[in-house]
């Protein structure tokens, strides 16, 4: 399964379908393979995870760069007929020693074939086979696991043509999944679970159902409800990346939906998704080419669909178009055709009610009839529409259920539980995306363990499949809905909360703290007036002037002149903020007078009502930050982490120390000294997080966060500190009656960002001030250097010799000098391009030379890269900022990631890099152990 053409091999031999295909170890035998079949084609990698590396293939020339590319990452390629137009199915199965086998949930994406389950929207159950097409791919599924003596969880992947009904199988995972998670959401059927007691050897018929209490876990779930999955992406928040969805996971979150019908469902889900749409209706940006992105599917493709219908677009040429079943673009149709129906109709209570039950949020209606959400809200309820709590209970009601997992729906007259009383509810993160991950959710579930152990009772809200606060055994009620200021009303109004918390869930959450504020719920900790202190830049800034602390200077700019003047007070470079997003970049360092005048380009953006924050950008300058817990105004627990990285680079996509290595004394005590003036004048009462920027031992305050940060695990693993165990007893007002000293920690903890450039074909892979990364990991040990490489390579870079190509700007060739002299004396080689390579002869230093890509001589640094002839890249650009002009640059750096070369691209990091390979590479005591080695040795 994991081996393709094995996999095929095998299914074939019980003939079962699967598309006709041919195994490559090569580009020859790809190309050989392909002219065979017949373009277009399919490629998918081996041993690969999320369709990396796989791709649709329309000609030979695509063929050599695409498979060349693939094998680079993998020992293996399929080349695989294009099912072009044919729907996509998957089948959950768990299967026992026995043989005791079910399918436990069908799901069907609404892209055909081409775009990778993962970047399709899904919907579950699958609403548009017949009966006898379902019952055929049930049993070939059951068929499969058995062949393949499942024991446990597996999935299968089906391609059906849409005209016939006729069948491929396109591949199985043997092993619980993204899609494993997102069928254990949606059915309410803990698949993990039962595997692993499967696992352990019990039968399914000895397993209690853990939603009724009655049944065994021998069952076939049964819906009455609809869920569809939406992903999250997020390329327009890297540079150059191309937009266009297909056969490789981009999304790097998801969310879900789940309501009595499709319209509700989806919209819901659209909802979840955090990206300033409250819906179909309002998606914020401007799409340029509608009848493009249908026809070739972006992350906006749902969208494209809906104003395409909204203006009045033909069904049958949608069709044509995209390939999706004529029943999805319908129900797309229908809610386009009802919003255009509403804004011809004054609201009553009939036609409210069916737009609710279409999934038009409160904020859409509003826009809708040129009103405020306020007011719809208001209609609303006069008319007593409200949603109703339902329970998911995997068997549509056929018995009594116990679940505390549920959801609303205004389809619906009753709820299915009664209000609780007392309850403390919070508010968890949403999706993961590009500044939202798992941190918060260790943080959601963290708290909610630690309300549960002080006696408390707990309520989440959430909407992210993926995530462990969304197991209902977390929390004694798990409502799965969209964290939007109407649901979590509706929620609150019927629960009737003792306290509500939002400072645990990142920004999602923490923007709620206001407005829930000013419609009188109690909020947990800090006041949100005081969060919205933070928050307000110029509330923010008079806080810090009273208290004499020092911050880089700034201006709203409301217009050209404005901006004008501010620059020609401080100088270049300036950082600066749109009041929203322009083209995708939220926030920008203009470096010198020619990006000032392409972004004064779109000046006309900037106005009374969307002013720009702009502040002055410090070069050379360290960052470093406070993570934190106070209670009324006083700090209980504090940590201060340094970034290797200079300012300029967020903190995200920073490499983290903790405790500092290399920041003065006096420094790290000033930092305290700012920290305590900030927190008392928050009266801050939880958790918070400070950021600085420290020059020549001079401080300046970036921001407070007075929330949890993404940093709050690490520190809590390295200092062994539960930061959120402290929170909990603080916004339980019972404070731990001591302070904790973290700086004479024993251990270092270095935190690496884990970036997805390989995935963002195009993108430029060079970290700036908006936050790239995708993911990170840390490594606990003793010395820096040692701890540092660890954690580089738990990053999954493989070093797999020792030769580097270098092609750096004057500005660090002196400064690396001696570390890559270190480097040479141990052995290490080097390729450089002409003028680094100049630089290091004339030092003594030998190297081979090669040239830039545009040059187009041999040898050339293209062949070097795709002939793997480096095992570490080393790109420096005068600054990131600028660095996507350099088409060079751009070129070397974007060959290294799609070749799958490591590549380090700030100066800071290579500098630490290659001194801790000069002291570890070829160091085989490595210190390597494992977290519970290192918790019993603290």
């Amino acid at each position: 399964m994991i081996d393709r053409g094995i996999f095929r091999d095998t299914l074939n031999a019980h003939n079962i379908k699967t598309p006709q295909s041919k195994l490559a170890l090569s580009v020859a035998d790809a190309l050989i393979h392909a002219h065979e079949i017949g373009y277009p084609v399919m490629i998918r990698s081996g041993f690969s995870l999320g369709g990396l590396g796989s791709s649709k293939i329309n000609d030979e020339v695509e063929l050599k760069e695409k498979v060349a590319i693939a094998l680079a990452g993998a020992p293996q390629v399929l080349i695989e007929e294009y099912l072009t137009g044919w729907k996509e199915f998957e089948y959950e199965i768990v299967r026992d020693s026995a043989g005791n086998a079910l399918t436990i949930c069908n799901m069907e994406n609404l892209d055909p074939m081409g775009v990778h389950t993962g970047e399709s929207i899904v919907i579950a159950p699958a609403q548009t086979l017949n009966d006898s097409e379902h019952q055929l791919l049930r049993n070939v599924a059951l068929q499969c696991a058995e062949i393949f003596n499942i024991i446990g969880e597996c999935n299968i992947q089906f391609s059906v043509n849409p005209h016939d009904g006729d069948y491929r199988v396109i591949e199985m995972n043997p092993r619980l999944s993204r899609s494993s998670a997102l069928a254990s959401k949606a059915t309410g059927y803990p698949l993990a679970f039962v595997a692993a007691k499967i696992c352990l050897g019990y039968k399914l018929y000895e397993l209690n159902n853990q939603v009724t209490k009655k049944t065994s876990a021998f069952f076939e779930p049964a819906l009455d409800y609809v869920v569809v999955k939406i992903p999250r992406w997020d390329t327009h928040k890297l540079q150059l990346a191309e937009r266009t969805i297909g056969t490789e996971m981009k999304s790097v979150g998801e969310a879900m939906g789940i309501g009595r019908s499709f319209p509700e469902a989806l919209q819901k889900a659209i909802q979840m998704l955090n990206i300033g749409a409250s819906g179909l209706y309002d998606y914020p940006w401007v799409i340029p080419d509608i009848k493009h992105e249908i026809e070739f599917a972006t992350d906006r493709r749902i969208f494209a669909l809906f104003n395409w219908f909204l203006a009045g677009g033909d069904i049958d040429e949608a069709y044509a178009l995209a390939r999706i079943d004529y029943w999805f673009l319908t129900q797309i149709k229908q809610i386009a055709d009802y919003a255009n129906y509403l804004a011809t109709q004054e609201l009553t209570a009939d036609n409210l009610l069916t737009a609710k039950q279409y999934g038009f949020s409160d904020v859409t209606l509003a826009k809708i009839k040129h009103t405020s959400e306020a007011n719809i809200r208001q209609l609303r309820l006069k008319h007593n529409i409200k949603p109703q709590v339902k329970q998911i209970d995997t068997l549509a009601g056929e018995f009594e259920a116990q679940t505390n997992y549920l959801y609303t729906t205004y389809h619906g007259s009753t709820h299915d539980i009664l209000p609780s009383t007392d309850n403390l509810c919070i508010i968890g993160s949403g999706p993961y995306s590009i500044g939202s991950s798992v941190e918060f959710d260790w943080c959601t579930v963290n708290l909610a363990r630690q309300f549960r152990q002080h006696g408390r009772e707990v309520i989440i809200i959430n909407s992210n499949p993926e995530t462990v606060s969304t197991d209902y055994d977390e929390s004694n009620r798990l409502y799965f809905e969209p964290l939007t200021l109407e649901r979590v009303m509706d929620i609150l109004d019927f629960e009737q909360v003792a306290g509500v918390c939002v400072s645990v869930g990142g920004q999602a959450a923490n923007n709620l703290a206001l407005p829930l504020f000013n419609a009188h719920y109690p909020i947990l900790g800090t006041s949100p007036q005081d969060i919205d202190m933070a928050e307000n830049r110029e509330k923010f800034s008079r806080l810090l002037n009273q208290h004499n602390i020092d911050q880089p200077r700034w201006v709203k700019a409301k217009d050209i002149h404005e901006v004008r003047n501010f620059i020609a007070e401080v100088g270049l470079p300036v950082l600066i903020r749109p009041s929203y997003v322009l083209s995708g970049s939220a926030m920008k360092v203009v470096f010198n007078e020619q990006m000032l005048e392409d972004y004064l380009k779109e000046a006309f953006l900037i106005s009374k009502d969307h002013p720009v924050v702009i502040s002055e950008f410090i070069e050379n300058a360290k960052e470093l930050e406070i993570d934190g817990v106070a209670y009324q105004g006083k700090i209980i627990i504090h940590s201060i982490s340094e970034h290797v990285e200079n300012a300029g680079i967020h903190s995200g996509d920073a490499t983290i120390i903790f405790p500092p290595e290399r920041l003065y004394l006096k420094t790290v005590l000033k930092s305290k000294e700012i920290a305590d003036k900030v927190v008392a004048g928050l009266n801050i009462s939880g958790p918070f997080n400070m950021q600085f920027i420290a020059k020549h031992n001079e401080l300046k305050v970036i921001e407070c966060n007075v929330r949890a940060s993404r940093s709050f695990p690490f520190i809590s693993k390295v200092t062994g500190h539960d930061y959120i165990a402290i929170t909990a007893m603080v916004l339980l007002n019972k404070p731990p009656q001591q302070t904790y000293n973290t700086l004479d920690t024993k251990f270092i903890g270095v935190k690496s960002p884990v970036f997805s450039y390989n995935r963002f074909k195009g993108s430029d892979p060079v970290a700036h001030v908006e936050m790239s990364s995708t993911g990170e990991v840390a490594c606990i040990g003793h010395d820096i250097l040692e701890t540092f490489y660890l954690s580089w390579l738990a990053t999954g870079v493989k070093l797999n010799g020792k030769r580097i190509l270098i092609s750096v700007h004057d500005r660090f060739k002196d400064k690396l000098l001696p570390v890559i002299g270190a480097l040479c004396a141990k052995g290490w080689s080097f390729i450089a391009t002409e003028g680094t390579h100049d630089f290091l002869v004339n030092n003594g230093i030998q190297s081979r030379c090669v040239f830039k890509v545009s040059e187009k001589i041999e040898p050339n640094i293209a062949r070097a890269i795709a002939e793997r002839q480096a095992d570490l890249i080393i790109n420096l650009p005068y600054d990131s900022f600028s660095a996507t002009t350099d088409k060079d640059g751009f070129a070397i750096r974007r060959l290294a990631i799609d070749h799958h070369i490591p590549l380090i691209t700030n100066f800071q990091l290579v500098e630490m890099l290659l001194e801790s390979l000069v002291l570890y590479y070829d160091n085989q005591n490595v210190e390597v152990k494992s977290y519970k080695e290192f918790l019993a040795n603290r």
